[in-house]
């Protein structure tokens, strides 16, 4: 996902929350902020809190729950349902019994019905939800009492019981409103353990912890998700005590590792950088560029000079390390592969070294966005390996909000990436069917093959058809890039050293509210 896919209710995943006002510079939170609050400085905000546009549906929502949750090795454990579900024999229904006295925030109780109204409204068309095609398997879902959720598939989705950490809104309040304008997006009512506060958009999210939560009160009363956009700006606020913490560039968090009143965390992720490459494009769209532009690439000194080691070279969009990675397409910089396919696809060197075809010049605008320091950093060096095969990459900055018009034809230096199985992020990121679909298939990639193993390995439950659809899937990627594929990249992330219970996961590419070492936040302790 792109960075504003974080924020968009459209393409965002699971967010993190938390409370407290932000404390003006000067005042340093770190040495003078109570024991249970913590600060947290973040690069992006979310669009809106509903979960029925998107909002925590992957997971690790602060604000709700969904019936499963993950732990910290990413296994599903039981959330809002007491048990893990009861799968029949064919795997075409699934069978999930709540847990008993689970209460809104609100007070009303959690029943089946808001579960069944949850389900019901995303998959609603009317509903402004792009993630749609995620429960896609979904034939219906419906209450059976109170206290049980049966849900039937229309095929057999072996990675199904993963979908259902999806957060549970409460029907007695989200039905009354419309669900893409009702007030649900800025004032969540939820079952999970931190309650949402206040909201300064491009300011702060402030937050308490819930006191009823099921699984217990917080000890970290108070939470404050400090927007800021700008790598050194987060930085130098942590660095003056304005923070608690933040999430930041390798390279910045590396000049923290000397100040004994803070720890650096970082986690091994499914992040990945990216260039898209538009099929609306005219020099984009040509096949030998692409594949010039895949040769041309050196993804270890991107890791190596950028990273500071913090991280891969991706080959695809699966980190190496994945068990679905396919073996043997790791390849390295071959400039001289580059240029051969350009000469065979009539490419010819031009004035200042750049290649035209048929007069036309083989150049591309590559856009960011402003204030991201590693992406500034990759956009400028894929551009400087690109010129050296002779074609031109010119880097532009600019906010989302002017990005977003201008994917159809612009490439963008973007990010993706989801944990746990690979239909997760491999269909919204490839599929023909969700080309130009808002930040989903953002390339609007169009390849059969590709097309033919999202499906098997989306409706196939046997283990060994689906490795190799998706085997076949990262070969064709190979042979047919959309993408450029560049680096995964380890989140790196500066907290004050005053809690015990932290822990971390593998991240998918949100990060900053939902994932770094604040993803189990409820369960933080106040070092003694």
């Amino acid at each position: 996902m792109t960075a504003r896919r974080i924020r968009t209710a459209a393409a965002t995943a699971a967010i993190l929350t938390g409370v407290a006002a932000c404390s003006a510079p000067g005042n340093s939170t770190s040495s003078g902020a109570a024991a249970d609050s913590v600060v947290i400085g973040v690069a992006s905000e979310p669009d809106t809190l509903s979960p029925l546009l998107g909002y925590g549906k992957d997971g690790n929502s602060k604000i709700f729950d969904g019936l499963l949750a993950r732990d910290t090795d990413l296994k599903l454990k039981p959330a809002l349902a007491k048990a893990l579900p009861e799968v029949a024999a064919d795997g075409l229904t699934y069978t999930y019994v709540l847990r008993e006295g689970v209460k809104f925030s609100d007070g009303e109780p959690l029943t089946s019905a808001d579960v069944v109204y949850t389900y019901d409204t995303i998959l609603d068309a009317k509903t402004n939800n792009t993630s749609r095609s995620e429960l896609d398997a979904i034939k219906d879902v419906r209450a059976d009492g109170d206290d049980k959720v049966v849900f039937t598939l229309k095929y057999p989705y072996a990675p199904f019981a993963g979908r259902t950490v999806l957060p549970v809104v409460p029907e007695h309040i989200a039905k009354r409103q419309d669900p893409n304008t009702g007030s649900l997006s800025t004032e969540p009512v939820g079952t999970g353990p931190y309650l949402l506060a206040s909201w300064s958009k491009g300011e702060k999210l402030t937050f308490k912890a819930n006191p009823d939560h099921w699984g217990g009160a917080p000890k970290a009363k108070t939470v404050t998700m400090a927007i800021i956009v700008d790598d050194n700006v987060r930085a130098t606020r942590l660095r003056s005590g304005d923070l608690d913490g933040a999430v930041l560039p390798p390279n910045l968090a590396a000049t923290f590792k000397s100040d004994s009143a803070k720890k650096t965390y970082d986690a091994k992720t499914y992040d990945f950088r990216t260039v898209t490459l538009p099929q609306e494009n005219k020099v984009t769209s040509d096949r030998a560029i692409r594949q010039a532009l895949d040769a041309a690439v050196d993804r270890q000194a991107m890791v190596n000079k950028i990273l500071d080691g913090a991280g891969r070279p991706a080959y695809g969009p699966l980190p190496v390390d994945d068990p679905w990675f396919a073996k043997g397409i790791e390849r390295q910089q071959d400039l001289a592969k580059a240029k051969q396919i350009l000469d065979r696809a009539g490419w010819k060197t031009g004035d200042g070294g750049i290649r035209a075809q048929n007069g036309r010049r083989a150049s591309f605008t590559l856009l960011y966005p402003s204030g991201d320091k590693v992406r500034q950093d990759h956009s400028l060096a894929y551009a400087s390996d690109a010129k050296k095969a002779g074609i031109e990459v010119k880097v532009e900055s600019a906010t989302w909000e002017v990005i977003e018009p201008r994917m159809k034809s612009d490439a963008v230096l973007a990010g993706f990436g989801s944990n746990g199985d690979p239909d997760y992020g491999l269909y919204t990121l490839l599929h023909s069917s969700l080309a130009g679909d808002g930040f989903n298939n953002m390339a609007r990639y169009d390849d059969s093959v590709v097309d033919k193993a999202l499906d098997t390995g989306r409706r196939s439950s046997d283990q060994a058809t689906r490795r190799s659809a998706y085997d076949r899937l990262q070969r064709e990627l190979v042979k047919n890039p959309g993408y450029t594929f560049l680096t995964h990249i380890d989140h790196v992330y500066v907290l004050a050293d005053r809690w015990t219970g932290l822990t971390r996961q593998v991240e998918p590419h949100e990060h900053g509210f939902a994932s770094g070492p604040w993803w189990n936040l409820e369960a933080w302790q106040p070092k003694k």
